[in-house]
């Protein structure tokens, strides 16, 4: 009687251990879940922002076409060997973005190991005559690069003889002019000899036979165009479409 009571007491002893150790197990359990997760994250961070495991190795630019590769990564300066999480992709922007032919740019890390450069450059759609040079100049107004000879397919801007612009100082009035050159059709582009830019409002447009087409400035451009071509059918020299509602021809000035 006594043995079966003895047996009955060490089976209760250890269904109690039993049941402390599922407890304990069950908040260590917690604690080292808690452990690995922080050892994770730890880890993580360090390899991410601290350790050149990420660090930045090379750097590829897409986007160009007549500026040189080298000539972004010159301007660029992308710093090699420190951590990729932590390069300056707003430094980087800033200083692309001061190359002028470069319209818009955006920075981008390509893990693991690489910085991306997509720039966007400038399209001409005009040259100016600065002195000696000829300047191209995009549908912003904002001049850029420069050529040795005229394109044939660029229009040329130039200032009246009584201008009171100065095309290198006054982007809108430039702006002014490349809004009517984007609008001209084809049919009179084709007949364009240069755009006479004497002030913001007073665009004109010298033909290649001597015929001058009055355009005012950007306004109601689209309606200004197709004007333009039944007008210049008729005979006359000067062809006013500056209020497009009331077009008129001439003979003369």
């Amino acid at each position: 009687m006594a043995r079966r009571r003895r047996t009955a007491e060490e089976r209760t002893r250890r269904r109690f251990v039993r049941r402390q150790w599922a407890r304990r197990w069950l908040t260590w359990r917690y604690v080292l879940a808690f452990v690995v997760v922080v050892a994770l994250v730890g880890g993580g961070i360090y390899a991410v922002y601290f350790s050149t495991a990420l660090s930045v190795q090379g750097v590829d630019v897409v986007g160009e076409e007549t500026i040189a590769t080298k000539d972004v990564l010159a301007a660029a300066d992308v710093p090699t060997g420190g951590p990729l999480a932590t390069a300056d992709l707003v430094a980087i922007e800033r200083r692309v973005a001061s190359i002028a032919v470069v319209r818009s740019v955006e920075v981008t890390r390509k893990w693991p190991h690489d910085v991306l450069i997509t720039i966007q450059e400038r399209e001409p759609v005009a040259i100016v005559k600065r002195g000696d040079l000829l300047r191209a100049v995009d549908v912003e107004g904002v001049l850029f690069g420069s050529y040795q000879r005229a394109p044939a397919d660029l229009p040329r801007i130039e200032t009246g003889a009584d201008a009171d612009v100065d095309l290198a100082a006054d982007p809108d009035a430039l702006r002014e002019a490349v809004t009517v050159v984007a609008a001209l059709p084809d049919e009179v582009a084709d007949l364009l000899d240069h755009v006479e830019l004497s002030g913001i409002d007073q665009v004109d447009l010298v033909l290649g036979d001597g015929r001058l087409v009055r355009w005012g400035n950007a306004d109601a451009s689209t309606e200004k165009a197709e004007i333009v071509v039944p007008l210049l059918q008729q005979d006359g020299q000067v062809f006013d479409v500056s209020v497009p509602g009331q077009p008129t021809v001439s003979d003369r000035p």
